[in-house]
């Protein structure tokens, strides 16, 4: 069971503008073969399908925490898209004159999708639209091989969020770029732990992959100096106490000791998508639904 926190794991800074071909780069991140749909799916089967629960606990714990912190991850994702495919847009009461075509610009994005099947919001998709697939989920039973799978999944995921990173200037996509940079680097290093127990293999070593310091990059920088890099979040109130005995010891970097923090990230406000007349979102005339959810809070009290 999951307990639902209504805000976003940090903080997202309003873009100036829409951008909607940004955003469509940013969608890969939510539901690409190495997106945020597919590190989630990945390791909630493995969680799902573990074999010898009880007697590798700590193993099982690790795979189903961080399997929690990527639910948070894939909201914070469409947050990112979601602000820019809208932009700063404030409230609109109106309806809309279909007939003047005001959906016009949007024939000219990249992904048309977005305006056409969801309103200007995310897909559960990569950046062309095609659908995020069943088959990107890998779990073998094997536990060193889904181990290892999980590494090379953190791994790849990173090297795309570093190209979408050089795609786009936006704020709103490099804030959530850059901690994702330290957070998925908390996962590559909690995976090749747990394989270095198992193994004697220092998978460590290999990291980061690829060989570019998540430091060089000041969104993920000043996540790092807050010792974001060190923390292992615990997504439960009680269960999943052992993940401490994979977690700890000292930081790669030299900077510190890995830790377990009970409980989520701080976390930051969720946006407030604004209405859209044109795309029939929440409706034709949002007055009279906005109406009608007022006569409900009244009701209530």
């Amino acid at each position: 069971m999951f307990l639902r926190i209504d805000r976003l794991q940090i903080e997202l800074p309003q873009p100036k503008e829409a951008d909607p071909n940004a955003a469509a780069a940013v969608q890969e991140l939510l539901g690409g073969r190495f997106g945020e749909m597919s590190t989630l799916m990945n390791y909630m089967y493995q969680s799902f399908n573990f074999r010898g629960r009880e007697k590798l606990r700590p193993y099982y714990e690790l795979i189903a925490n961080i399997a929690t912190e990527e639910l948070g991850h894939i909201e914070l994702v469409s947050a990112s898209v979601n602000m820019l495919l809208n932009g700063p847009r404030t409230s609109e009461t109106r309806a809309a004159d279909p007939v003047s075509a005001p959906l016009e610009s949007a024939k000219d994005v990249r992904n048309t999708h977005h305006f056409i099947a969801t309103a200007q919001t995310t897909l559960v998709g990569n950046s062309m639209g095609q659908p995020w697939r069943g088959d990107y989920v890998f779990a073998s039973g094997n536990l060193i091989l889904d181990l290892l799978h999980n590494f090379f999944l953190e791994c790849g995921a990173r090297t795309q969020k570093l190209r979408v990173y050089e795609m786009t200037r936006n704020p709103a996509a490099r804030e959530m770029l850059g901690y994702l940079f330290v957070r998925g680097g908390v996962h590559a290093l909690a995976y090749a732990k747990a394989l270095e127990t198992l193994t004697g293999v220092d998978v460590k070593k290999m990291l980061p992959i690829p060989k570019i310091e998540n430091s060089v990059f000041p969104e993920a920088r000043k996540f790092e100096q807050q010792g974001v890099h060190r923390k292992l979040y615990r997504f439960s109130p009680e269960d999943y106490r052992e993940i401490g005995k994979i977690w700890n010891g000292p930081s790669p970097a030299g900077d510190g000791d890995l830790e377990v923090v009970d409980g989520p990230p701080a976390g930051g406000r969720l946006p407030d998508l604004a209405e859209i007349p044109a795309e029939f979102a929440p409706e034709y005339h949002p007055a009279e639904i906005y109406e009608i959810a007022q006569k409900l809070t009244a009701r209530a009290r």
